[in-house]
């Protein structure tokens, strides 16, 4: 009980504190689940995007 009380007075006492506590745990989770999705599309279309097989159409300058 006590930790919950120490995050009570801490994040969610004050509304401007309660506040900054949405905001930065949004900003958290969107880079978050941003990066998390960029991952699961690669792996899942690993071999298929230009980045995985432009070595097979770029000319050489010679």
């Amino acid at each position: 009980m006590s930790v919950l009380n120490s995050v009570y007075r801490s994040l969610f006492r004050r509304t401007s504190a309660f506040t900054l506590t949405i905001v930065v745990g949004a900003v958290l989770f969107e880079r978050a689940f941003d990066q998390g999705a960029d991952a699961l599309f690669e792996h899942l279309n690993q071999g298929k995007l230009w980045k995985h097989i432009k070595h097979q159409y770029e000319q050489k300058d010679e």
